[in-house]
């Protein structure tokens, strides 16, 4: 496994992880004060959370959807400098796309190998178009289902997964990131202790497409105001080189003030 610790790895290390491998796993990157407030904040959201609807979102998997509607707690994770520097390399122009708050029960079964880009109708091999990080609050073990990654896979074309597809469990402490492309097949692993864990996906992609989730609308706009700049940006009140995503000729965030 591809791990660096925060207080020493640079970008261009993260890439480099990330262009042989498809992965990256950054540890030390929250202080065990800054996992355990985050941690309480999402403990209160979970009480209002239904479980999921199907087998992919999982049926003893409870997801925080709109999560910068609910929660400061990740304003300062999704704007972090060395995910941002990631970003910069990677997609060059991007939002938000996806954040998600994910609680995996005991008892939840493996997810499907999936990739994140596939939401998109781009043939294979193409520019990548989304980068996720994955932020544990709980340690991440393979008993409790950390994230698995097929490494190598943002490589292939015209291959899919099957049972034989060797994967590794991206086991991590409390306070790490991981940083797996969009193209690299991955799901969510199977929780076989008797103890949930918690972590949040911050997915980005690049903003010349369309996001998972309307932050526009699922954000009220007087929350949004309140937010840095750089964050306004990133949840949709942006332009992408020239001029995608202009309001009657204006930066979106104009219409914020």
């Amino acid at each position: 496994m591809v791990h660096f610790q925060a207080a020493s790895v640079s970008v261009d290390e993260v890439v480099a992880a990330l262009d042989a491998d498809g992965y990256a796993i950054v540890e030390g990157v929250l202080s065990p004060e800054e996992v355990q407030a985050k941690r309480d904040d999402l403990i209160g959201v979970l009480q209002s959370t239904p479980a999921g609807r199907n087998d992919f979102e999982g049926f003893k998997t409870q997801r925080i959807y709109n999560l910068y509607a609910k929660t400061r707690a990740f304003d300062g994770p999704a704007v972090h400098p060395l995910v941002l520097g990631v970003l910069d390399k990677v997609l060059v122009n991007y939002q938000l796309s996806a954040p998600v708050g994910i609680h995996i029960g005991p008892g939840e079964t493996a997810q499907i190998l999936h990739t994140d880009d596939g939401v998109y109708p781009l043939p294979r091999p193409h520019a990548e178009v989304v980068m996720n990080t994955m932020w544990p609050l709980d340690p991440f073990t393979e008993a409790n289902g950390a994230t698995r990654v097929a490494p190598g896979t943002h490589k292939w074309v015209d291959q899919r997964p099957d049972a034989d597809t060797p994967t590794i469990a991206g086991e991590m402490p409390a306070g790490s990131v991981m940083f797996f492309r969009g193209s690299v097949y991955h799901g969510g692993g199977a929780n076989t202790t008797d103890k949930p864990r918690l972590g949040v996906i911050l997915e980005y992609c690049a903003s010349w497409v369309r996001p998972q989730e309307n932050h526009v609308i699922g954000v009220p706009r007087e929350v949004v105001r309140t937010l840095e700049p750089r964050l306004q940006e990133l949840l949709g009140y942006n332009i992408h080189p020239p001029f995608l995503g202009n309001v009657d000729g204006r930066h979106p965030r104009k219409y914020l003030e």
